[in-house]
Parts: structure tokens; C-alpha cells; sequence
């Protein structure tokens, strides 16, 4: 079975926009993806509906999962990341709301983003909702 995987938006503002993602319905990890700038690619975040995310292996990333069918937009992967400025338009997986160097941030990323690698090994895809609320 497909997994279910689903992010939560929970806040926006300039310093980023903060959620949670859930893997069939059980909390997984929190997100930090660029504030919303009407899509504009590298600096905004996506469209909220759903997507299909496809595996794929990126020269910066290694393996990891490409978001599919953003409008106008291309190579908006999953990663590790701590700060809105390591988004580049993509979503950060971490395992906790903090702060780096006084700036609002994602904590404890690099082994997040392994132990949802490890979780989703044997998926070469999956659907991924995306809901905000604020």
C-alpha cells in the first residue's frame, strides 16, 4: 500500500512557512518551506492540494523525492535543511521548531531526512497532500 503522507501548515510569515508532515495520519517530522510569494520559483512556497512525488537522485541531495507537477516550477525536492535560506523553494524535513544563530529554524535535520529516507525505502512514489491551517 501506497503510503499516505500528508504536511500541515501551521504558520507563515517572512521568516518561513512551518508545518508538520504526517505519514498515515501519524505526525512524522516538522517542515520549513519558503514563505508564500505566489509560486515564484527558488524563493516561494508551493500551491497547497496534492502532489506525486517521485524518487529521484539529486547531484546536491543525493536520493531523496521530487514534488511533481508544481506549476511553472521544477526540482522542488524534500531535504535537510535548518533555515528558510536552505529552502530554495523546496521543504525541509526536521525533527523540531527551534532557533540557529538567533533566527527562527527546523533543528536535528540531516537525521530526520535519513529516517524518512529509511521509512519510505521501498516506495519509488507516493501522494503527498499539502493543507494549510492558519
Amino acid at each position: 500500500m501506497i503510503p499516505v503522507i500528508e504536511i500541515i501548515r501551521l504558520e507563515e510569515s517572512a521568516r518561513g512557512t512551518f508545518g508538520v508532515l504526517r505519514i498515515q495520519k501519524e505526525v512524522f517530522c516538522v517542515t520549513l518551506e519558503p514563505p508564500d510569494q505566489e509560486n515564484a520559483k527558488d524563493i516561494s512556497s508551493i500551491p497547497a492540494q496534492q502532489y506525486i512525488c517521485d524518487k529521484v537522485n539529486s547531484p546536491k541531495y543525493g536520493e531523496t523525492f521530487e514534488v511533481k507537477g508544481v506549476p511553472g516550477r521544477d526540482y522542488v525536492l524534500l531535504h535537510a535543511g535548518n533555515v528558510v535560506e536552505h529552502t530554495k523553494g523546496c521543504i525541509l524535513l526536521a525533527q523540531y521548531f527551534g532557533k540557529l544563530r538567533g533566527e527562527r529554524a527546523v533543528l536535528n535535520s540531516g537525521n530526520t531526512f535519513k529516517e524518512f529516507m529509511s521509512a519510505m525505502n521501498d516506495y519509488e512514489s507516493f501522494k503527498l497532500t499539502i493543507k494549510e491551517e492558519y
